[in-house]
């Protein structure tokens, strides 16, 4: 039961109500100058959405006075040998880590294409053709691939809350039913529709994220077997990336909405996240108030 008039530290009662909480974090915005902090938005994705990972912030660095002042001012890490970079990523996601990538740490031979680090060349094509019909299909389908225009000096991931540096992207992973309700968001809020996911065959977190920074394109995309193999994702779950300039209009029109319809939930409208999840309109699970 509530505790009434007991005085508390945090207001844990609020923090449960979801549409109380989602006036709250849309006061700090009017606070802020009509904007919700990063951490607002982790906040908003882990309480109304229960997205359990931290959604990460990606920087590529092109200008060297600007890593040089990220490497003076900034605590970071580094990787002891060459990992992927979906590790990269999962560090950050899951570890709360804020990493430097370089090339030379850079183990995995598709993201160095897709990061500009490398040309295209015969093992990179050797590379998809578990995937594709023969050598002419597969180099092909690599050419199709987006690529950044120029070779990055280096690039960064962190937390988006702790994030040191403003991102060019985020990146994220959830499950479907959450990344449907991301996505519904994005559309809203950018009036679009409908959403166009794109997948590719490999490089789903690496040639994900510069394909959003190129195209400047929110997408929810499969992983692929690399990354789930070393990018963590034993459970089944999906990327969504979206431009860091997007994300704050996408999750400020989920909290307006929460506040418009009493909950977060889109099967069942009006109900916290994911709602009650049985067959619609199912005629034996319902209930009515108790009559005293």
């Amino acid at each position: 039961m509530t505790d009434v008039g007991v005085s508390k530290a945090i207001d844990t009662d609020m923090y449960m109500d979801d549409v109380e909480l989602a006036k709250r974090l849309l006061e700090n915005a009017e606070q802020n100058g009509g904007k919700l902090s990063d951490s607002d938005i982790v906040f908003t994705l882990r309480n109304l959405l229960k997205m359990k990972y931290y959604p990460v912030a990606v920087k590529y660095f092109f200008d060297q006075a600007e890593l040089d002042a990220f490497k003076e001012n900034v605590e970071f890490k580094t990787a002891l040998k060459p990992i992927t970079f979906c590790a990269y990523v999962a560090a950050s996601r899951q570890g709360g880590e804020v990493l430097l990538g370089t090339a030379d740490k850079m183990g995995c031979a598709n993201a160095k294409f897709v990061l500009n680090w490398k040309q295209i060349d015969d093992a990179e094509i050797k590379s998809h053709l578990k995937y594709t019909k023969d050598w002419d299909q597969a180099e092909r389908f690599v050419k199709t691939k987006k690529r950044l225009a120029k070779e990055p000096l280096a690039f960064a991931t962190a937390p988006l809350h702790k994030a040191p540096f403003t991102p060019d992207l985020i990146h994220g992973m959830c499950d479907t039913l959450q990344s449907y309700h991301l996505g519904n968001d994005w559309n809203a809020a950018f009036d679009n529709h409908p959403l166009q996911n794109i997948m590719t065959m490999n490089s789903s977190i690496c040639h994900g994220c510069v394909q959003c920074h190129v195209t400047q394109k929110f997408n929810i995309t499969q992983m692929c077997s690399s990354s789930y193999t070393a990018g963590k994702t034993e459970q089944g779950e999906i990327n969504w990336i979206m431009p860091y300039t997007q994300m704050e209009p996408t999750v400020h029109w989920m909290l307006e909405r929460t506040v418009r319809d009493g909950g977060v939930s889109f099967p069942r409208t009006g109900e916290t996240y994911p709602g009650f999840d049985i067959c619609k309109l199912c005629p034996f699970l319902t209930f009515k108030k108790y009559k005293k």
